[in-house]
């Protein structure tokens, strides 16, 4: 798998687990909803700026976003 499609079924992953809606992380991160939908979907790849800014949105390492990735 590719590290932005590992990215997207983590990012979709973490942020079900804990609940919250695309609207929520999305405001957490400063970002719209329908950008968190984008990068969930694969369609964009995020910056390094953006991966810090969801990652502190969802509470865990941005390392975490790209976990199971070898």
């Amino acid at each position: 798998m590719k590290p932005a499609e590992r990215f997207a079924r983590n990012l979709r992953a973490l942020r079900e687990s804990k609940g919250l809606s695309q609207e929520a992380v999305g405001d957490a991160a400063g970002l719209h909803f329908t950008q968190v939908s984008r990068y969930e979907r694969g369609v964009h790849e995020p910056g390094v700026t953006v991966i810090v800014n969801l990652a502190r949105a969802l509470g865990v390492r941005p390392s975490q976003l790209f976990d199971g990735f070898e």
